[in-house]
């Protein structure tokens, strides 16, 4: 009996599943078993009462290593880090009801950012479906229009199938978010052990390849050109394709322009990278898309974040446009020449094309751009200094960061935050930076973080967040506690939400309305005094982090940014929290007004 039981710790599978006919096995055990063949190692799961057959299928699997969060929003979140720091499959498993729906923002933050995801949801059982049960959603409806597939499984017989298919979709062709709701039933239900090798989904087949004349049509352009630009996001990173893109940069003299979600594609102190586009984008590279006569884009769909207004966006340019979904190609923008096909297949041709161009006047021109309005906030001349009696900036704790942590993986919350981070991080092959781009989630760069850490257990990870998306996940705090993840959380203290107040300072004349995050009920509504007369700022981050066991550490001066740091690299058994205490109204500039043209930037305050 001894033996048995160890044995059932050790295999729930083989001891339990040995159904009627000792050939079939529980749908939970399948659930189970379809993991293990996906080589899933890492589960980001929160049990309750519409999926606790799968956590029991789950108990004692050497094999997956279940993490449990404080919070399904959360669970997601570090589903995604966890994709996008290792380029797997992120795979996550929740309850029905409310649970389910605590993964909608995160599934949504997944799809605009092309994140590969797994996301299983317990349902109540079939015969209940539709009758308004105890913690009843269609979350296939909720989630329909934000992911790239989702399936309710109706039948016990289809359930490996269905989970096959739904790893090959959400990895396959433009990643994504996939939702598989098992309810209970199906969960019970004995059946087939056999989990399918093979994929053959009718009427979704992935373009992989590239239209050969299409793109000799769009190089016979580019090599015509006089003042070209390669413009390049997410698709370049997601297909990693940054190496080829960098020697098709360097064949031809290129110069390089990128989204967010592009920076770090070629790395940010090559000479033909000018920097980023859009609202918060550097002046060099607004004006070189106004001038440009020949964008050649691959791997971006064109927000409205980095177009600007649409009739003057790259007025005088012919458009050719490379990604792997048909569906982003003109939808935003009108392009000239479009290519269907992934970012890395599309350069490898391009490197094989590529010739020389002459391009010295050009390039000499944007230079002159980068040097003489650079991205700063604080005087040049100050660099050279110690940091004593300097103003502690995002800026500086940014620079420190580069220099202090070559081989890092920083993920940004959303915010002032994320737009410092993006204009002063530098970026190559050694530094990763993740950050939600499309959806702006906040709240969502330390569970992120903890994701990353997870996936890359010997790499330093830095969560850089605002004091505002900081207390959206507070709670993720024991679960890196739990697993002993030594993040650094850097918090950039304003006071503020900081962004929302910096459009009220500038296009609404200081009516800073609900931003302050100082108020208390005894506050003047209007006040426009910050730090003059404000109460205690809450919650006191250091104490926050001490009740938890983890380190926290404030930081009021720059000349202590580098102690904070390394006394935070050289936790390793701890998260350690690190409050940098900014100064109040400090802004994110140049800014794109919403609506006008790239050309028309605010260069200063």
């Amino acid at each position: 009996m001894e033996m048995a039981e160890k044995n059932m710790e050790r295999n729930p599978i083989g001891m339990q599943d040995m159904g009627r006919n000792g050939r079939e096995i529980k749908g939970a055990d399948l659930f189970v078993k379809a993991l293990i063949e996906e080589g899933v190692k890492t589960l980001f799961a929160y049990p309750g009462g519409m999926a606790i057959d799968l956590f029991d299928a789950l108990y004692g699997q050497s094999d997956l290593d279940v993490v449990l969060p404080r919070h399904e929003q959360a669970l997601v979140h570090e589903a995604d880090g966890y994709a996008r720091s290792t380029g797997k499959t992120g795979v996550c498993l929740v309850t029905s009801g409310p649970g389910a729906t605590n993964l909608v923002t995160g599934i949504a933050t997944a799809n605009y950012d092309s994140v590969p995801l797994v996301c299983f949801t317990g349902q109540v059982p079939t015969n209940l479906i539709g009758n308004d049960a105890f913690q009843e959603v269609d979350i296939v409806g909720i989630t329909r229009s934000i992911c790239k597939y989702a399936v309710t499984v109706r039948d016990r017989k289809y359930l490996g199938r269905i989970i096959r298919e739904a790893f090959y979709i959400a990895a396959s062709g433009k990643p994504g978010p996939v939702v598989v709701d098992i309810p209970k039933d199906i969960q019970q239900e004995f059946g087939s052990s056999e989990y399918p090798k093979e994929v053959n989904i009718r009427g979704y087949k992935p373009n992989t390849g590239i239209h050969a004349g299409q793109l000799k049509k769009a190089m016979g352009i580019l090599n015509t050109a006089k003042q070209p630009v390669l413009l390049c996001g997410g698709g370049v990173k997601i297909s990693g394709a940054g190496a080829l893109l960098t020697q098709f940069a360097e064949k031809t003299g290129v110069p390089v322009i990128t989204t967010i979600m592009g920076k770090g594609c070629i790395p940010t102190t090559h000479p033909l990278y000018v920097g980023n586009i859009g609202m918060h984008g550097n002046y060099a590279s607004n004006q070189a898309v106004s001038e440009c006569d020949v964008m050649f884009s691959i791997g971006t769909r064109f927000n409205d974040r980095i177009t600007g207004k649409i009739s003057e966006f790259a007025p005088r340019a012919s458009i050719i446009h490379v990604d792997v979904d048909p569906a982003s190609i003109s939808r935003n923008i009108e392009v000239d020449i479009p290519i269907v096909g992934d970012a890395k297949a599309a350069l490898q041709m391009m490197v094989a094309e590529a010739q020389q161009l002459q391009l010295e006047e050009w390039t000499q021109k944007i230079d002159g751009w980068k040097q003489k309005y650079p991205i700063r906030m604080q005087d040049q001349n100050q660099y050279q200094k110690s940091n004593q009696n300097q103003i502690l900036t995002p800026e500086l704790i940014l620079r420190t960061i580069n220099t202090m942590f070559q081989e890092s993986i920083v993920v940004t919350d959303v915010g002032q935050n994320q737009l410092w981070t993006t204009q002063y991080l530098e970026l190559d092959e050694n530094r990763q930076l993740l950050t939600s781009g499309g959806l702006g989630t906040m709240g969502y760069g330390f569970p992120a973080a903890i994701g990353a850490k997870i996936g890359n257990p010997d790499t330093d990870v830095i969560c850089i967040s605002g004091d505002g998306g900081m207390q959206m996940n507070l709670q993720e705090m024991a679960t890196a506690m739990a697993l002993e993840l030594p993040v650094i959380i850097c918090v950039m203290n304003n006071g503020y939400l900081g962004n929302v107040r910096q459009w009220q300072e500038m296009f609404f004349n200081r009516r800073y309305s609900s931003t302050c995050l100082c108020y208390r009920k005894s506050c003047k509504r209007d006040c426009l005094n910050p730090d003059k007369c404000c109460p205690k700022y809450l919650p006191d981050y250091v104490k926050l982090a001490e009740s938890y066991d983890a380190k926290g550490i404030r930081v009021k001066s720059a000349e202590d940014i580098e102690a904070a740091l390394t006394a935070a690299r050289d936790n390793k058994s701890t998260p350690t929290l690190i409050e940098f205490i900014i100064e109040r109204e400090a802004n994110v500039l140049p800014i794109v007004p919403g609506g006008n043209a790239l050309s028309d930037m605010i260069m200063e305050a």
